[in-house]
C-alpha cells in the first residue's frame, strides 16, 4: 500500500521551500523595523475561544473547524486562525502590563475544512500580526502600510487595496436593520445559506461566492451611509492618511470578510490571477475581542497573509533561485577520504556548502558527480596529493585548475569563497 497525503493536504517540496523561506524572512525583517515582536502559540486551543471569538453563525465555526474531545469530554479545535489565538495569549500572559502598545506577528499553520482550490488548502499557512491597544486611525493605517510595504519588498505590483467600514455596535445595527429588509424582498433568489445568513447574520450574505447572491447584494445599500460621525471621522481620517503615504485604495462596501469579530476599519489586499480565491491578505479592527475573550476593554487591529497564495504568484513572477555546493571535494583513496571527512566537517563550520561522496569512486565518476550537483569548485586529493602536500583545485566554470596547499587546507580554501 502507497500512502498519500490527505485530501486538502500537502507537502512543501524543497524546491517550494525557498520561496517561503524568502517570503517569511522578509516579513520578519519588514515587521521587526515598524516595532513587531514574533509570538507563537498552540496548534491546538479550546473549542469554545473559536466558538465566541470567530462567531458561531460563521462558516468556519458552523462548517470547517477541525475539532476533537479529550478523556474528559472538553472541545479541543485546531486553529482555524491565528488572532483568536493571540489575544488569548495576550490576555492570559497580561502582555498589556508590560507596554500599553503591543505589536506582534506570528507566522504558522491554520487549519479549515474547506473544499480544496487554487490557493485554498484544508492545511493553510499564514503570517498574522496583531496592534494592541491603540483606537486611532494612525493605527489603521500604520497595519495597512505594513502589509502593502511587504508586497513591494517581495516586489509584487498590480495589486489592489480594499478598504471599508464596518461601523461599531452603535451604528451597524440600524445598517443591519435596512439589509435585513432588503434580503427579504429578494429571499426567493438566494441560496439556501444565504437564506438562513440573512436572519441570523445578513452582513455574512456578502461574503457569499455564489454568482446569483453576488448580483443581488450589488444593489443592497451601502453600510457607509450609516455610519455614526465617530465611525465617519475615523473612517476619513484613515482615508488622509493613506493618501498621505501614496497608497492607492478602493472603497468597497460590500467588503465584510467572514469574521464576526471585526468593527469599523476592514481591509483586503487583493490581486487578479488567483480566480475567485483573490484576496492574498486582510484584516481589520477588533475592538471588542479582547473583552469578549475574558480581558480588558483594550482596542486591536490586524492582518492575515495567505503564504501559499503568495507563494504561487512568487513562483509565476519569479525564477527560483538555484543553490549549488560552494565545493566538493573529489577524495580517491581511503587516506584521502579520511582526511576529506575532517576537512568537511570543519569548512562547514564556517557556513560552507561542501560535499564529498559517501563511497568509494573513481575521479572520472566523482567528477560528474560534482557537476550534477552544480558545485561551483572541486577539491582534487589523492595520495599522490597528500604525499606531495598540494592538491588541485578545479573552478568548475571556467576549468581552471591551481594548487593549493594542503597544510592549513580549511585556511587556504576558504580564501576562494570570500
Amino acid at each position: 500500500m502507497e500512502f498519500t497525503t490527505i485530501k486538502g493536504f500537502k507537502d512543501i517540496l524543497p524546491d517550494e521551500v525557498g520561496s517561503w523561506q524568502r517570503l517569511e524572512s522578509t516579513a520578519r525583517r519588514l515587521f521587526e523595523a515598524f516595532g513587531f515582536f514574533e509570538i507563537k502559540t498552540p496548534l491546538l486551543e479550546r473549542t469554545e475561544l473559536f466558538s465566541r471569538g470567530i462567531g458561531r453563525e460563521t462558516d468556519i465555526v458552523s462548517k470547517e473547524m477541525y475539532t476533537l474531545k479529550d478523556s474528559k469530554g472538553n472541545g479541543m479545535t485546531l486553529r482555524p486562525e491565528a488572532t483568536a489565538s493571540v489575544v488569548r495569549a495576550y490576555i492570559q500572559n497580561r502582555l498589556y502590563q508590560k507596554n500599553p502598545i503591543q505589536k506582534l506577528f506570528t507566522v504558522g499553520p491554520m487549519f479549515r475544512h474547506e473544499r480544496p482550490q487554487k490557493g485554498r488548502f484544508r492545511q493553510f499557512h499564514q503570517i498574522n500580526a496583531e496592534l494592541f491597544g491603540d483606537t486611532g486611525p494612525r493605527s489603521d493605517a500604520d497595519i495597512i502600510v505594513m502589509a502593502m510595504c511587504l508586497f513591494d519588498s517581495i516586489g509584487f505590483s498590480g495589486l489592489s487595496l480594499n478598504i471599508n467600514s464596518l461601523g461599531c455596535q452603535q451604528c451597524r445595527p440600524r445598517f443591519k436593520s435596512e439589509l435585513k429588509d432588503f434580503l427579504l424582498g429578494k429571499i426567493a433568489s438566494l441560496c439556501v445559506d444565504c437564506r438562513r445568513r440573512s436572519e441570523t447574520n445578513p452582513l455574512r450574505v456578502f461574503d457569499c461566492k455564489v454568482g446569483a447572491c453576488n448580483r443581488i447584494v450589488a444593489d443592497a445599500p451601502s453600510i457607509l451611509g450609516f455610519l455614526c460621525d465617530e465611525c465617519r471621522n475615523h473612517f476619513e481620517s484613515l482615508k488622509d492618511y493613506l493618501n498621505g503615504s501614496g497608497i492607492p485604495f478602493v472603497l468597497n462596501h460590500k467588503l465584510v470578510r467572514g469574521l464576526d469579530y471585526y468593527t469599523r476599519t476592514t481591509f483586503e489586499i487583493q490581486t487578479d490571477r488567483l480566480g475567485a480565491q483573490n484576496a492574498v491578505a486582510g484584516g481589520g479592527r477588533y475592538d471588542g475581542l479582547v473583552k469578549l475573550l475574558g480581558g480588558p476593554d483594550h482596542p486591536a487591529i490586524g492582518f492575515a497573509v495567505g503564504v501559499e497564495r503568495v507563494v504561487s504568484l512568487m513562483a509565476e513572477e519569479f525564477s527560483p533561485e538555484v543553490k549549488c555546493p560552494d565545493l566538493y571535494i573529489a577524495a580517491l583513496g581511503e587516506n584521502a577520504e579520511r582526511e576529506s571527512f575532517q576537512w568537511v566537517t570543519d569548512l562547514r563550520k564556517y557556513g560552507l556548502w561542501v560535499e564529498m561522496d559517501y563511497g568509494s569512486k573513481g575521479l572520472k565518476a566523482l567528477m560528474k558527480k560534482a557537476g550534477r550537483l552544480g558545485a561551483k569548485k572541486v577539491l582534487i586529493v589523492g595520495d599522490d596529493e597528500l604525499s606531495s602536500g598540494k592538491g588541485v583545485i578545479r573552478d568548475m566554470k571556467t576549468k581552471a585548475q591551481v594548487e593549493v596547499g594542503l597544510e592549513n587546507i580549511v585556511t587556504n580554501l576558504r580564501k576562494y569563497f570570500k
